[in-house]
């Protein structure tokens, strides 16, 4: 399994093996689980902040994270041109197997010389930069891989609910912390677990003043019901 857990489980359930969920322990919850099935839903399975971003899709796209190829598939059944790309190899071979045409196995600070109209990051996609003080440097790489006229799709959400709340309308954050939403994740499936992994979620007015602070604009497109939301990020207009 070689630490490639969510990917080994997309690829045990392709193949009918599916058996049990993933485990997932965090600096935040002891224990939660991911549904791998979920990770195979069709497009009507899909929450509305999804099928909002699949229609804004446009061009050439890339998907960053694809996991099990959902979001990837839909589009591609579309008619779009769409590349899906993950990290994973078990996940990649999923994607085959799945029918997608263009899969990329790659870490995408890794991708270079490709233009892209669309760059889709579904899924709290924006997650893989882990820590706050490396954002700029990764919006910095997403902008080498737009067109002039691309555009960036990504969710998030804002987890200062899962913090305790003082009299006084505060929240208690720990003191080692550096911005309240980084989350280690540890994951678990069959018996073998993966490397500690940082993962960012990022509210919208800092991620806002981060698109800014790279000339980049940031428009909420649509807020979910649980404090989670939608971003569109394009070029600022000189």
């Amino acid at each position: 399994m070689n630490k490639d857990i969510l990917g080994s489980a997309v690829l045990d359930y392709q193949n009918g093996n599916y058996s049990e969920d993933i485990k997932t322990y965090s600096t935040l919850e002891e224990e939660d689980s991911i549904p791998v099935p979920y990770l195979f839903r069709n497009y009507k399975q899909m929450p509305a902040l999804e099928k909002e971003a699949l229609k804004r899709c446009k061009g050439n796209i890339l998907d960053i994270g694809c996991g099990a190829g959902s979001h990837s598939l839909y589009l591609q059944e579309q008619g779009h041109l769409v590349t899906a790309l993950d990290y994973s190899p078990a996940a990649v071979e999923t994607c085959k197997l799945r029918g997608l045409k263009q899969v990329m196995l790659s870490d995408i600070l890794e991708v270079k010389n490709q233009k892209y109209d669309t760059l889709l990051m579904l899924m709290n996609g924006i997650g893989i930069v882990g820590k706050l003080n490396k954002i700029d440097a990764f919006l910095k790489h997403l902008k080498s891989l737009l067109k002039s006229n691309g555009q960036i799709l990504l969710d998030s959400s804002d987890i200062i609910y899962m913090y305790e709340e003082d009299e006084d309308g505060g929240y208690w954050i720990p003191e080692d912390q550096d911005y309240y939403g980084e989350v280690t994740f540890v994951m678990e499936y069959k018996g073998h677990k993966s490397d500690p992994l940082p993962w960012l979620y990022i509210d919208f007015n800092t991620l806002q003043r981060a698109a800014h602070a790279n000339n980049l604009s940031c428009e909420l497109v649509y807020e979910g019901a649980h404090f989670d939301y939608l971003a569109k990020l394009t070029f600022l207009e000189s």
